[in-house]
């Protein structure tokens, strides 16, 4: 690496400390948005195993706002199903952004750890 001003060397290094904490934060963020929507799918995996576990005749309901609706068993297990599979396909979506998020932080400290060792050689 040809020597650089130490200003320019500075901006770089501001540039780059900023871009590892963004990503570190955002990773953050996304691991826990994982584990809210991992709850909620537990949850509802839960439901579906205690209704299909229910015999035949027995009525579900529904919460709808402030009241509760009679619903068709069938149409319930879709209802859930539906709701599963649209959480897993968002968590799937969310641990390919958390492995970008986390191979853009490691580039980012890798390319702080070799300005540091280039600038002590250097020195």
């Amino acid at each position: 690496m040809a020597s650089l001003p130490d200003e320019t060397l500075r901006k770089i290094l501001v540039q780059i400390q900023q871009t590892a904490v963004q990503s570190q934060r955002a990773l953050n963020v996304s691991r826990q948005q994982i584990a809210a929507r991992e709850r909620e799918r537990r949850i509802l995996q839960l439901t579906i195993e205690e209704i299909t576990s229910l015999e035949g005749d027995v009525n579900l309901y529904k919460g709808v706002g402030k009241m509760f609706m009679m619903v068709p068993r069938p149409t319930m297990e879709k209802e859930l199903k539906a709701e599963e599979k649209e959480l897993t396909d968002d968590i799937n979506n969310q641990n390919k952004k958390s492995k970008y998020l986390e191979k853009q932080f490691n580039d980012a400290q890798a390319q702080l750890r070799d300005i540091f060792q280039s600038t002590s050689q250097q020195r």
